[in-house]
């Protein structure tokens, strides 16, 4: 084996030594480590590396090449621009779920009570308490809630780490919490016979409980719609991401159990239904 001294030839083994895993990964976690932007990294290939440096990337490398995940292997994932501490047994957060947040933020106003459904790391709360100080929007009383310890325990420290002042709750979806203005949630609605198209590595790392949402991926949402004018004040609205293929599904759903809310759905930014907005028009 030639001499890993460059960005370049450290790039080239790092591909000989985890062949299954994503170019896109590898080339994230070395990024990472090297404290380089996307365009930093390319830029920079020639890039001199320290021993230390490339000791770093080689064990790095090797957890990859086992199948576990960068996020998982740098302890931290990025969402909607803030570092979110994450481990095992919490769900990575995904780019999509920055569209929720978004479209979430749009109708957040001060003094709203808003329900971080399912947490995971908190991610989704951390942004809308973030961006929603950027756009002076104040006095929210946040939630988190979510049925694992190992959720609770990260997000509250997201929370710690970027002074987010939340009050944290086990709970089993909505089951005794109190009444919100706004609730948030991306939650489990992978369909139990997509396992076998999914991606292995998600299979390996990431907790089931976060992922499947049973046979056809909408037992969330069969709950929730039970549960949810119990825990909503008058005109209070929901936010949630679902499958993109549950659609016609949750419409049904929907029009059957909340005939006295509005329901809009709203596709992502490439061009798949994948979030629902409900407004309780009470």
């Amino acid at each position: 084996m030639s001499k890993i001294d460059t960005l370049k030839s450290l790039r080239i083994w790092a591909a000989e030594t985890a062949p299954e895993a994503r170019p896109e990964d590898i080339d994230f976690l070395l990024a990472e480590r090297l404290e380089l932007n996307p365009s930093g990294f390319q830029l920079r290939q020639d890039l001199q590396l320290t021993p230390d440096q490339v000791k770093q990337a080689q064990k790095d490398v090797k957890k990859l090449a086992k199948g576990i995940s960068p996020q998982y292997i740098l302890g931290y994932s990025w969402f909607l621009g803030y570092k979110i501490l994450v481990q095992r047994g919490v769900l990575i957060p995904r780019f999509e779920t920055e569209e929720l947040v978004e479209w979430a933020l749009a109708d957040l106003t001060t003094g709203d009570k808003v329900l971080d459904l399912g947490t995971g790391s908190g991610c989704i709360t951390v942004a809308l308490a973030k961006e929603a100080a950027k756009k002076n929007i104040t006095k929210l009383d946040l939630y988190a809630s979510d049925v694992t310890d190992a959720a609770l325990r990260t997000c509250e420290e997201n929370f710690l780490i970027h002074k987010v002042d939340v009050t944290v709750r086990k709970a089993n979806i909505l089951i005794g919490l109190e009444k919100f203005d706004k609730i948030i949630s991306n939650p489990p609605y992978i369909k139990e016979s997509e396992k076998d198209i999914m991606d292995q590595n998600v299979l390996q790392n990431e907790p089931q409980e976060a992922l499947f949402g049973g046979q056809n991926g909408i037992e969330f949402y069969q709950k929730f719609v039970k549960q949810v004018r119990d825990h909503l004040n008058t005109g209070g609205e929901f936010f949630l991401e679902f499958g993109f293929s549950e659609k016609d599904q949750l419409a049904e759903l929907f029009a059957q159990e909340l005939p006295d809310f509005t329901i809009e759905f709203k596709n992502d930014l490439s061009g798949k239904p994948r979030m629902v907005k409900g407004k309780w028009n009470k």
